[in-house]
């Protein structure tokens, strides 16, 4: 080959490689260093950049955009001398690539450690109960601690979150049982204040039961009192209104003689009125005979006058009865007559003083 052209291809390569690295294409949200003879010279923006081959060194592309980082589960200590696992998620984001070029070597895994030691000093001064309830106050004291570490470092951190907090297999199982004694306690809870509630709720019933029923007897008694009343009103009044006379008072009381002596009753008080009611009936029955000389035929008694005499003597046997009964020593002797005024028998006498 002709050694001009063996030059000339050559210099066309250098040339392309020269214009080559003289551009620098950036992505967005991208960002690169450059160091002009080992010094810090700018950061290329994205876009189109130019550099001087050969002399500006272009460091590799630092990402601007918010990372997450997911960190293994750290054994950390409690309070109360216990080993929980605490697993910790890390979002973060570099606003300044020159900071975090130069003022840390490895800015993932100096956040990781400062999380670790964070964390570790957080968690130290909380048992395991505050500590397993209390994630949004680790979270915001993390946050506030590595914040404040990493700004100088051009890294800002947004949010830290604790992804699991594992206690101790012995101190899962104690906290299961805890918590099953916690159900079953509200479950027994529950169940007595629904029987509360029934038992509160039936007695109610019994009482709404018993009030209505009382006010029923209640009513029903008033209803039969008025009719009650209301029957003696007319039946006194039918009797005061048609003027019975004695004979008719003689004939009741008649009538109820031989109930009376059916009973257990030894002394009877027997009014003067009825003495003088069964002589006025006598006498009406004598002066309904026929006076004769010599013979005289047996007098006819109408159907009512038969049914006096008979009510008559059986009222005087009945009497004669219950003295032989009722006296060992021989019959006893009724009670004289009273003295007193019959109530009854002035009132069917009076009709006026009867309706006062």
């Amino acid at each position: 080959m002709d050694p001009l052209l063996i030059v000339g291809v050559l210099i066309i390569l250098l040339a392309v490689i020269t214009v080559l690295k003289a551009v620098r294409i950036v992505p967005q949200a991208r960002a690169r260093n450059v160091e002009r003879l080992g010094r810090y010279h700018r950061t290329l923006k994205p876009g189109m950049n130019f550099v001087i081959p050969y002399v500006d060194r272009v460091y590799p592309m630092i990402d601007l955009r918010e990372q997450v980082v997911s960190f293994r589960p750290q054994p950390v200590i409690t309070e109360d001398n216990l080993v929980v696992e605490i697993d910790t998620v890390l979002y973060f984001q570099v606003t300044d690539p020159r900071a975090a070029a130069y003022e840390i070597a490895n800015y993932i895994q100096a956040v990781e450690q400062l999380t670790v030691t964070t964390l570790r000093n957080v968690v130290g001064s909380m048992d395991l109960e505050k500590t397993l309830t209390s994630r949004d106050t680790i979270n915001s004291q993390l946050r506030g601690v590595l914040d404040e570490a990493t700004g100088k470092w051009g890294i800002r951190v947004n949010r830290v979150e604790i992804k699991a907090i594992d206690p101790p297999k012995t101190i899962k199982d104690a906290m299961e049982k805890q918590m099953r004694a916690e159900r079953d306690k509200r479950a027994a809870i529950l169940n007595a204040e629904g029987q509360r509630q029934s038992q509160i709720l039936t007695a109610e019933g019994d009482k709404q039961s018993s009030i209505l029923r009382a006010e029923g007897q209640r009513t029903a008694a008033v209803l039969k009192a008025e009719g009650e009343s209301r029957a003696i009103d007319q039946v006194f009044q039918a009797v005061h209104r048609n003027d019975p006379d004695p004979k008719l008072l003689a004939y009741q009381y008649l009538q109820v003689l031989p109930q009376l002596a059916q009973g257990g009753n030894t002394t009877w008080v027997i009014p003067s009125e009825v003495t003088s009611a069964l002589g006025a009936v006598s006498k009406a029955f004598t002066e309904a005979l026929p006076k004769v000389e010599a013979v005289r035929e047996e007098p006819e008694f109408s159907a009512a006058e038969e049914e006096i005499a008979k009510a008559a003597e059986a009222a005087a046997e009945a009497v004669a009865d219950a003295q032989e009964a009722e006296s060992p020593n021989g019959p006893r002797q009724i009670a004289a007559p009273s003295t007193e005024p019959d109530p009854l028998h002035d009132l069917s006498k009076d009709p006026k003083q009867a309706e006062r």
